[in-house]
């Protein structure tokens, strides 16, 4: 997409056709140095945490042989359908569940998230929305631009994330805590995490085919995973819409730049809306950096009281941070088992079937 210069987005009267109105210009809020911050330091957080796991269930499988790295409970993040289990067990009982609970404390605390600060969850801490986002940007330089699908082919391929989040919350929505506790006893369940993690290091040709294809397509289509297929990003889409803060855009002091729809990655006609309300909308403050006019374009609170990016950045840390904090001092984040379930059941591992 063609960049716009500032002076093309000048208009020669003041805003509306209203001569003589000087127009004042936005300085830098560094929203977007802070967001990439977040991501890398997210990113680099779960390298870490995948690369402790490894070494945990590499020591397991060669009977003690490699040198022993205690299980990462932060690797239940990657566990989303057992977090919404124990979740709704959690909700169902009021106790936090023993097997797997840093899934569901994870899950709380990014729909908590959302809750408050739009879909913040995608655009500021999920890996795959990080890299998602980082393939966009290489197909921009690749093919000078990103490609929208035709409206007719973006809006059904949208409801499939839906769909699937529907499938999700049906299937645990039928199970009763006393069921969902059982699953988590049975050996695929005490180790999911290593079978995800055996997923991703022996993976067969359709599996390597399908990921191969969704990150091809990354590179033309912004997000083309979280757009059209990430449930996840469905469920924290949902908590958003309840969120009080929205971007609202100043339509007497809007120049009618546009910029603000061209830098949207999810597509969202900003330049044209009072308010974002949409679950698409990922708090990313992308809109808003571009923005040229001072005051045009902010997230803000009820009654347009602003909130800037660091209130932002700080309010998601805070949140993450007293949710797994209190899940260690409480004694709800590590999953303990005894070494002898570990030394049976992670050599076995590919024995094992969901239920």
């Amino acid at each position: 997409m063609a960049a716009v210069s500032d002076r093309a987005c000048r208009p020669a009267t003041s805003p509306r056709g209203q001569p003589g109105k000087r127009i004042r210009r936005r300085r830098e809020d560094g929203s977007q140095r802070l967001r990439r911050t977040f991501q890398w330091v997210f990113a680099l957080l779960n390298l870490w945490i995948g690369a402790e796991f490894y070494l945990f269930v590499r020591y397991w499988e060669t009977g003690g042989a490699t040198p022993f790295v205690p299980r990462p409970p932060g690797v239940e993040g990657w566990l989303p359908i057992a977090g919404l289990m124990n979740l709704k067990a959690w909700l169902e009982t009021g106790r936090v569940p023993a097997i797997h609970a840093a899934a569901a404390i994870l899950l709380a605390a990014f729909l908590l998230i959302s809750f408050l600060f739009r879909k913040s969850f995608c655009s500021w801490l999920c890996p795959i929305g990080t890299l998602s986002e980082y393939l966009w940007r290489a197909g921009r330089q690749l093919f000078g631009r990103n490609f929208l699908l035709p409206r007719a082919v973006d809006i059904p391929l949208r409801s499939l994330k839906y769909l699937l989040l529907g499938f999700f919350l049906w299937a645990i929505g039928g199970m009763s805590a006393a069921a969902i506790e059982a699953f988590m006893q049975s050996p695929y369940g005490l180790i999911a995490d290593v079978k995800m993690l055996n997923f991703f290091r022996h993976l067969g040709t359709t599996a390597a085919i399908v990921l191969s294809v969704l990150v091809i397509l990354s590179l033309p289509v912004q997000n083309f995973w979280c757009r059209y297929l990430c449930p996840y990003g469905a469920l924290v889409g949902l908590f958003s819409l309840l969120s009080p803060l929205r971007i609202r855009r100043d339509p007497v002091t809007c120049i009618d730049c546009a910029r603000c729809a061209r830098a949207c990655p999810a597509w969202l006609p900003v330049d044209r809306l009072i308010q974002v309300r949409s679950a698409e909308c990922t708090g990313c403050l992308e809109c808003v950096a571009v923005c040229p006019v001072a005051g045009a374009l902010e997230l803000s609170a009820p009654r347009r009281l602003p909130v800037p990016a660091w209130v932002m950045a700080a309010g998601i840390a805070i949140v993450f941070l007293a949710l797994t904090g209190w899940a260690q001092f409480s004694g709800h984040w590590r999953t303990d088992l005894p070494a002898k379930v570990y030394l049976d059941l992670i050599p076995r591992a590919h024995e094992f079937r969901h239920p």
